[in-house]
Parts: structure tokens; C-alpha cells; sequence
């Protein structure tokens, strides 16, 4: 017999505005229950979420907490006005009999003293504090939205423990796949305002998702097809008669209404990358370099290739300088000392994770047109903005909304909608997973699948970085970076072990042994440059630099619109030319770095 639950909901009702935001969802939590509620954005789940906490009224239906159930929920934009403190307000959370240095264990875990003042505090430490006082009391009901938001890998397996550890009943929500495997063993999908629930782990989510809704499809073919056939007697069997079946009649009627009600399942995120002329081979190259603050070596000695194609992975805790090297290998920032080569023809388009892109004030149309007109141009193409809005999940009512307005997982969606009709061959992506849904993250991680251009990555999600990452650079501590290839979990097999946080980093890392070790007392052999090598590397840069500057001669010449027209001849010249030199170009890079490596090897 089943355990009786602590926490019910049954057929909860809300509406905002014409469509039901929740039309007879239920929610059942027993004693030990570890539940995943999925839903795309804006399907309701934090709404659910709050009713159970008992913050939100329900316009109809009924809620239950078995009497003396301790209940903690974590919301995604905490409230911490009010207190002296964070440690006051995690303490604050606890109950009689809770052991009070419970809370500042949970904040020294989470990267906090306590001792930080609530408006001083940045979102993420605000959403740190919040997790901590949830977590305090050790309650009989976890309520948990989206905890590993703003949260570093080694917090996050952190986290991981120490809820495993626990004997709470846990619902929660969350975009983090790896997390919601490991942490949940029953799903509760909340799809079109109601609920369905599947006594399996999240692994199976999908398959159960799509066979769900292929059965929907058989029966609403059937329903139609019925409503056909009884339009057909309305039509011919009435007339011939010359009598109605008032009953016939009236289940029409209601056929007729249950299509009507019908919620058919939301469509699918539509993303396509405009992609940008291609870039030479040679995407960057860092030699050596560092960067200190406060006399603190962020990035130490760091060496490195990106390639056209390649998708690169950053990961380390927060504070480790991820964004820093990030921004050296882009070019945006300089390094103390090294050097960073970019390669040819880069068109690079950035998404930062803060969204600090996007114009609060500006509705979402003019976000996206520039507010030049109601169209964007995407692969050459326009495309009305109510149209390239669909694609991404907002309605054409939203194109006045403001950005300041959206929802943290329509900020994501809108600034990828922003990026991906803007021409590049390199995206950069800062944490590009946070607050968008599963299905959205699915079509992303097949867009940077299928992008020709090069991709590099700062992220916290091990699901997507073994996704999407052919090769990852791990942080080793004390400004130490070592590049992997794989993806996280390739680089957790070399390493032995994941990302540590700062106060735990790993001495430094030990060379990995070759293959073929040489003979004890014998040093190895190295391939020296000849000096023809040596002298075609050293000249190497110049007919490049040279080659580039002919190629963009011969860009700006065929970027005359009239000169098709007007020259026939010159413009298939000039375009002969530009391949020629893009070919010439290519091959010249490509034999740079063939010496430039041998030239490493040989220097040992």
C-alpha cells in the first residue's frame, strides 16, 4: 500500500487572462518522494511550485500538509529585506530543536560568510543564502526551483550529496539534466495546465514525452474524423428524412465543443544560426600567456590552439578567471604576458550571462529589428519579426513587451534569437543554459552540432559540455589551465576527478606519461628544425598578413552593389582573385601551424 502523502494538490485551477495557466493540475508528495516537475518555460511549474508552498492562491481546487510536515521552498528571486545579515536570515528558517551550526556550515559551503549585507549582495549570492536557509532545517518537503542556477560544478556536486544525504521528500525543478538524473527517481510533466506522472527517473522523460503526445495525434485524427462523419449525416441523413436526431444533433454539438477545447501541444523553438563567411584554419592561438590582479595569477603560462570547427569547453569554480581567459583568447582583453594570435576573418557574435545585451527598456520586436523597421534579416533573408518571434516561443502580443518584463528563460530565448540572426563564423557563449527549458537546450546543443563556425563555451552543465565539447579546459588551480580533449566527462576520466573548488584546487598536475616512455637515463630525442623550416616559419607571417590585406581589397570591391551590372568582366575577375587568395591564404595558415608545432616539439 502506498505511503499517504504529506503534500496534495488536487485540480488546481489559474487563469491569467484568457488561457488557463493551470486547468486541474495535482501534485502528490509522500514521505521520501523524489520528484522532477518538467515543463517548457511558461508552462506554470514555479506557479505550482508556489501553491504548494502555500505562497500562491490557486483560483480553485484544494491543498494539504499533513499536520506538523516542516515545508521549505527556494524561489528564484529571494526576498532578503529585513535583515541585518544573511546569517540571521538562513537562521531565520530554522525551527525548534534545529542545530544552529547548520547554517553556517551551509553558507562556508556555498562561498559566504554570513556576514554580508542583503543589499550588497549580488543575484547569485542572494540565490546562495536562499538555498542554505532551505536546506538548514533538514524539513520534510523540499521545494526546490532551479537551485544549481548561479551555482559553481563544485558547488553543484556539493549539492548533490549533500540532498542525497537527506531524508526530505524533494519536487524539483530544474534545467540541469545530469542534476535532475541523479537527484529525482519520478517525474511529474505539467503540459498545458495539466499534470501526468511517470514512476521512472528522468532518463526515460523523453521517449515517455513523445509517445504521450504521438497518442494525441491518433485521437485527435479520430475526433476529427468523427466530427466529418457526423457532418456528412447532418447534411444528407436529415434532409432525406425530413426528421432530426435531436441526440445526433447534440453529440455534434459536443464534438464540435471538445475540438474547440482542445489544447493542442506548443510548438517547437525554431533556431537557425545565421552563418558568416568562413574564418581561416587558425581560429586563435595563445602562447603563453598570464594575467594577474592584485597580484593574483588568474591565467599562468597558458598555451593553446583553437581550429576552425572546434568547440571549446571552459570549466572551474566561480571566481577561478574563466570569463578572464575567455576574453583573452577572444581578443577582447589583453594578456599581461604571452601573446594571443586571431586568426583571419572572424565574425563573432557573444552571448554573455547576464544579459547585460538586452535594452530593458526596448519591447521585444524592437530588440530584434534594432528598431529599424518589423523585419530581420536572417541568412540573407528577411523575415518578419511576428514570424522569427514564433520560431523562438513568443506571441505576437509580446512584441511591445519590454525586456524588463520577460522572464529569465525569455531573456535567454530573446538574446538567442538576437544572436543567431546576426552573421558569424564564432560564437562565444557564457553560460548559455541558464533559465532556458529542456527542449530549448535540446535544439541548441543540435544548432552548435551542426554550425560551421567555431564555438567557445564557458558553462556549468556537464550534460551539455559532453554535448556539444570536443575538447574542454579545465582550471588546475593557482592560475594553472590545462586543455582536454573530450568532453566533461572525458576530462573527469583523465583527471580522476572533477572540478574542485578553489580552497580544494589540486596541487599542480604531474605531465601525463607518453605512450613510449624513453630509456632510464637517456634523454629523448627531439626533431630540430631545418633551416629551411625555420626560415619559411619566420616569413610565414608577412605573406599572410599580405594575402589578408589583398583579400579584403578584393571584399570592398565586390561589395559594390552595381558593379555586377556595370562590370561584368571586373567582377568576375576580382572574384577569381578572391578565391585564389582565400585558397593561398588557407594552405599558408594551414603550414604555419604544421611548423609552429614542430617547432613546439622541438623546444620541448
Amino acid at each position: 500500500m502506498a505511503a499517504p502523502p504529506i503534500l496534495l494538490l488536487q485540480d488546481i485551477r489559474l487563469g491569467f487572462g484568457t488561457t488557463p495557466l493551470l486547468s486541474g493540475a495535482t501534485l502528490s508528495v509522500s514521505q521520501g518522494e523524489r520528484l522532477a516537475l518538467i515543463g517548457r518555460n511558461g508552462s506554470g511549474k514555479s506557479t505550482l511550485l508556489k501553491i504548494a508552498a502555500g505562497l500562491t492562491q490557486p483560483d480553485g481546487g484544494s491543498r494539504f500538509v499533513q499536520p506538523g510536515a516542516t515545508l521549505r521552498y527556494l524561489e528564484q528571486e529571494p526576498d532578503l529585506s529585513g535583515f541585518p545579515n544573511v546569517l540571521a536570515y538562513v537562521e531565520a528558517g530554522l525551527t525548534a530543536g534545529d542545530d544552529p551550526y547548520r547554517a553556517h556550515y551551509l553558507l562556508e559551503q556555498l562561498g559566504l560568510t554570513g556576514e554580508e549585507k542583503p543589499a550588497s549582495l549580488s543575484g547569485g549570492e542572494g540565490r546562495r543564502a536562499a538555498l542554505a536557509r532551505a536546506l538548514a532545517p533538514s524539513p520534510d518537503i523540499l521545494l526546490l526551483d532551479e537551485p544549481t542556477n548561479h551555482l559553481d560544478l563544485p558547488a553543484i556536486e556539493w549539492l548533490e550529496g549533500e540532498i542525497g544525504a537527506m531524508r526530505s521528500a524533494l519536487v524539483l525543478i530544474s534545467h540541469d539534466r545530469r542534476f535532475l538524473q541523479s537527484m529525482t527517481r519520478e517525474m511529474v510533466w505539467l503540459d498545458r495546465g495539466t499534470t501526468r506522472r511517470l514512476a521512472r527517473g528522468f532518463a526515460h522523460f523523453e521517449e515517455w514525452r513523445d509517445e504521450v503526445l504521438e497518442q494525441e495525434e491518433r485521437e485527435a485524427h479520430k475526433l476529427d474524423r468523427q466530427i466529418a462523419r457526423e457532418e456528412d449525416w447532418m447534411r444528407y441523413g436529415v434532409t432525406a428524412r425530413r426528421k432530426r436526431n435531436v441526440r445526433r444533433v447534440a453529440e455534434l454539438a459536443g464534438l464540435r465543443q471538445q475540438r474547440r477545447e482542445r489544447r493542442a501541444a506548443q510548438g517547437g523553438v525554431k533556431m537557425a544560426v545565421a552563418e558568416g563567411e568562413a574564418s581561416g584554419t587558425l581560429v586563435a592561438m595563445a602562447d603563453g600567456i598570464g594575467k594577474s590582479y592584485d597580484g593574483r595569477a588568474v591565467v599562468r603560462d597558458f598555451s593553446t590552439r583553437i581550429i576552425r570547427g572546434d568547440r571549446v569547453g571552459i570549466v572551474g569554480p566561480n571566481g577561478a578567471g574563466k570569463t578572464t581567459l575567455l576574453s583573452m583568447l577572444t581578443g577582447v582583453l589583453k594578456p599581461d604576458s604571452g601573446e594571443v594570435k586571431l586568426g583571419t576573418n572572424l565574425e563573432m557574435v557573444t552571448l554573455d550571462q547576464k544579459r547585460e545585451a538586452l535594452d530593458p527598456a526596448l519591447g521585444v520586436a524592437e530588440t530584434l529589428t534594432g528598431k529599424r523597421g518589423d523585419q530581420v534579416w536572417v541568412n540573407g533573408q528577411p523575415r518578419h519579426v511576428i514570424g522569427y518571434m514564433k520560431d523562438f516561443l513568443f506571441l505576437p502580443e509580446q512584441a511591445r513587451t519590454p525586456v524588463s518584463a520577460l522572464s529569465g528563460g525569455e531573456r535567454g530565448r530573446l538574446l538567442l534569437a538576437r544572436a543567431f540572426a546576426t552573421p558569424s563564423n564564432q560564437l562565444v557563449l557564457d553560460e548559455p543554459t541558464n533559465d532556458l527549458d529542456l527542449e530549448t537546450l535540446d535544439l541548441l546543443q543540435e544548432q552548435i552540432a551542426d554550425y560551421a563556425g567555431t564555438v567557445i563555451v564557458v558553462s556549468h552543465d556537464r550534460d551539455f559540455l559532453d554535448r556539444v565539447c570536443t575538447n574542454v579546459i579545465a582550471w588546475e588551480g593557482e592560475g594553472r589551465w590545462q586543455d582536454y580533449p573530450g568532453g566533461y566527462s572525458d576530462m573527469v576520466a583523465q583527471r580522476g576527478h572533477g572540478v574542485r573548488a578553489r580552497a580544494e584546487a589540486a596541487k599542480p598536475v604531474a605531465p601525463r606519461a607518453s605512450a613510449a616512455p624513453a630509456a632510464a637515463g637517456s634523454a629523448p630525442a627531439r626533431k630540430k628544425l631545418s633551416f629551411k623550416d625555420q626560415h619559411e616559419l619566420d616569413t610565414l607571417p608577412a605573406r599572410m598578413r599580405k594575402l589578408e590585406a589583398e583579400a579584403a581589397k578584393l571584399r570592398e570591391i565586390l561589395a559594390d552593389p552595381g558593379l555586377y551590372a556595370r562590370d561584368r568582366a571586373r567582377f568576375d575577375k576580382a572574384s577569381e582573385m578572391l578565391a585564389r587568395s582565400e585558397a593561398s591564404l588557407a594552405e599558408a595558415e594551414e603550414r604555419w601551424l604544421e611548423l609552429e608545432m614542430l617547432r613546439e616539439e622541438a623546444e620541448g
